[in-house]
């Protein structure tokens, strides 16, 4: 009886959990896409732009070590309903600046960057929570689930943003923002933080948890635990270069289509809405599907797409396109590169809740959003100076060369099959075969 209790509290957490995510994101989209514009807009340049992007960046950077502590030590819900509640004070004190004294390039930074520490306490907070949310058998289809959230939130907030911008106030899409965390505040405030966790939430609530040691001592606890875990360490380097590398296609693509390309901001936010739609169908099929049988070597395969998929943005700089084949063809890349994306992303997340322990959850995901992010900022800063020095479409292709000859590297065979060792083979380091989609 009480299995089955928890079994539909569970499937309440998840479609709760999808719900606020879908509200909260959308209100982030529309947010994102309108300042994106006004900065490049106002000032027409990638530095700029860039200098925004640094201020969502760093902070995350700087502060997840800190979040990973928080998420051990103390309770999760809390974590998770205090950064909500800062997200709608900061976007209301940018509404009141804007209001009285008119939107400044300052006040934006500043208010991005405050969301971003908002957002790291959360994010490493729900995602150390996940296990304590769901049973283990679906945490694939909950995952998938809160991607497909975010992916109908891309859809819609872009094409919605696009229609909006320059028709109505920037007060209007901070209010929609302001609005869509305020919901999701309260949807997150009924759910359950601590239903199935196994261990470390018991002592939570008291803050006498594993993680009651001091924020160093805990820090190194962390990393001591990760030295055990190879893999993920793996995982964690592949992506320092690779969020580092992925800069070029950051900054590129909006640089590309509204500075190079003069694309309408109609047609910008529906090429992004594309982008969405593949995310959204690739949640979709993992939210239904079985289990990803060899994670590793999927995503593997699937960065290595990526890499292709960011060369390919170069193409019509190289060869000229109308402007209907050019909204086409940047369509279609987008959507393909949200397809990608979710099936690199959502099997490593996966395989990462179910081997990492409870009382190491926050510090481990602490731990890979630095090290995904740390070199970000430097790439970010680094790509917007050499966007307005050199050809975009070098960039992109020396910068997509790089990044697949980093993952071939990284996650050789021999290293996935340490991951995987039902894939060993007789002859050592040979060929491997990539998951087919469907099992």
């Amino acid at each position: 009886m009480e299995q089955a209790m928890k079994r539909r509290r569970a499937t309440y957490h998840i479609w709760t959990f999808t719900a606020s995510k879908l509200i909260s994101a959308f209100g982030s989209q529309v947010y994102t896409f309108a300042i994106s514009f006004y900065i490049l807009q106002l000032t027409g340049s990638a530095t700029s732009f860039a200098m925004n992007l640094i201020c969502s960046i760093l902070p995350r950077t700087i502060a997840a070590p800190f979040a990973g502590y928080a998420a051990d030590r103390w309770p999760k819900k809390t974590i998770v309903l205090t950064a909500q509640g800062a997200t709608v004070l900061a976007v209301g004190g940018l509404l009141a600046v804007s209001l009285i004294h008119g939107l400044s390039l300052p006040a934006i930074y500043t208010t991005t960057a405050i969301i971003s520490l908002a957002a790291t306490f959360s994010g490493v907070s729900f995602s150390a929570a996940i296990t304590g949310l769901v049973d283990e058998a679906r945490i694939q289809k909950a995952m998938s689930l809160n991607q497909m959230s975010i992916s109908i939130a891309a859809i819609g907030a872009p094409a919605v943003g696009g229609l909006l911008y320059g028709t109505v106030s920037m007060s209007l899409f901070l209010i929609l923002f302001m609005a869509a965390e305020a919901v999701a505040l309260v949807l997150e405030a009924t759910m359950n933080f601590r239903l199935f966790n196994r261990k470390a939430d018991a002592g939570e609530a008291t803050g006498e948890g594993p993680a009651k040691e001091p924020l160093l001592k805990s820090m190194k606890a962390g990393l001591a635990y990760l030295k055990t875990q190879p893999i993920i360490m793996t995982i964690i380097w592949i992506s320092l270069f690779i969020n580092f590398l992925f800069g070029a296609f950051q900054v590129g693509y909006s640089y590309i289509l509204i500075e190079k390309m003069k694309m309408a901001s109609e047609h910008f936010g529906l090429t992004e809405g594309a982008f969405a739609v593949g995310m959204l169908l690739m949640s979709v099929y993992l939210s239904v599907r079985k289990e990803v049988k060899y994670p590793l070597l999927l995503s593997k395969w699937g960065i290595v797409t990526m890499g292709l998929i960011m060369a390919s943005v170069a193409f019509p700089l190289l060869v000229n396109l109308p402007y209907t084949g050019l909204f086409i063809f940047y369509a279609s890349v987008m959507f393909a590169f949200g397809l990608v994306m979710i099936l690199v992303n959502t099997p490593i997340q996966v395989m990462i809740q179910k081997r990492v322990d409870d009382d190491y959850k926050g510090r481990v995901f602490a731990i890979l959003e630095t090290m995904a992010m740390a070199l970000m900022p430097l790439g970010t800063v680094l790509y917007g100076f050499l966007y307005d020095l050199l050809p975009a479409e070098w960039i992109l292709m020396v910068s997509a060369s790089v990044l697949i000859a980093v993952v071939l590297t990284m996650a050789r065979p021999s290293v996935v099959r340490k991951a995987h060792p039902e894939l060993a083979k007789s002859r050592q380091d040979g060929p491997e075969t990539p998951e087919p989609a469907a099992e």
